[in-house]
């Protein structure tokens, strides 16, 4: 078998695996969308392509009279958003700090980072209920948040901390010697060129909120406050609940400004993976 045989042959089935994999994929993706556009409320005579396709089901989400989707879909994006600045933030600053400076207990916590991510979120739901309700934080956002970002930034810590380990102290030690301090240092010199990770942690604490069902529905009780996970479960688990493709179309929605933050970011994941690439 030649060279040129055997090139053809794995091309041929890193192309078949390539469309496999997309298959995968984008299959659900489509389901969901025609499952939105068939007329009706149920799934069992729902097809990918509907013949009649209707708007319908994402009229009656946006229906001020009996929808409360657009409050929720407020209320998801706010806790998004707030989850997304602080995570950042705060990761931002913590990596920095490990990788640029030598303290008491740098180690210990480097390790206290990752034995968290050992322990399940779940198997503390019960200590998160009684904190909340005797902190007063019992059905509010303000708990979400802070439960988001605690948990967001041991792991995001960790990964952050690595990359800023691959910015050349050299750097430092030249603005340094121009009289910048550690926060101008920070903030001028290291922050710029961290934004491929910095990206990548926005990106994760935006999407958290919106793919959490558990924590939500542990500390939400009112209708008014839930986020987008737990208020359209609410329309399919209830006795009379059967609004099977409604369901679909606000898992639709969903995707938007998740798409567009992730189109807004794509600079920054791109420029991350080719100077990983050509570093060295």
């Amino acid at each position: 078998m030649n060279i040129k045989t055997q090139r053809f042959l794995r091309l041929t089935f890193s192309y078949i695996v390539l469309a496999l994999a997309s298959a995968i994929v984008i299959f659900p993706v489509l389901w969901i969308i025609g499952s939105s556009l068939n007329p009706g409320n149920s799934l069992s005579n729902s097809s990918m392509f509907p013949k009649n396709a209707t708007l319908s089901h994402y009229k009656e989400l946006f229906s001020f009279n009996d929808s409360y989707y657009l409050r929720w879909y407020w209320n998801t994006l706010k806790i998004s958003t707030v989850t997304m600045a602080l995570s950042v933030i705060m990761v931002g600053l913590m990596a920095y700090s490990f990788s640029r400076f030598q303290f008491a207990g740098r180690k210990n916590s480097l390790m206290l980072f990752l034995i968290l991510q050992m322990v399940p979120q779940f198997s503390a739901l019960i200590a998160i209920y009684v904190l909340a309700y005797l902190s007063g934080l019992l059905d509010t956002h303000l708990a979400l948040i802070l439960i988001y970002v605690g948990g967001l930034l041991p792991m995001n810590t960790w990964l952050a901390k690595g990359y800023f380990d691959t910015i050349p102290k050299e750097l430092d030690e030249s603005a340094r010697m121009d009289g910048a301090g550690n926060f101008r240092i920070f903030y001028q010199i290291v922050l710029p060129l961290a934004k491929p990770i910095l990206a990548v942690v926005a990106l994760f604490s935006f999407i958290t909120p919106f793919t959490d069902f558990i924590l939500a529905t542990i500390l939400l009780r009112s209708e008014e406050k839930y986020t987008l996970a737990v208020g359209l479960y609410r329309m399919i688990s209830g006795q009379f609940g059967n609004s099977f493709t409604e369901f679909a179309a606000g898992s639709v929605l969903i995707a938007i400004p998740i798409s567009f933050l992730f189109l807004a970011l794509q600079k920054y994941f791109v420029t991350g993976l080719t100077a990983g690439g050509t570093k060295g």
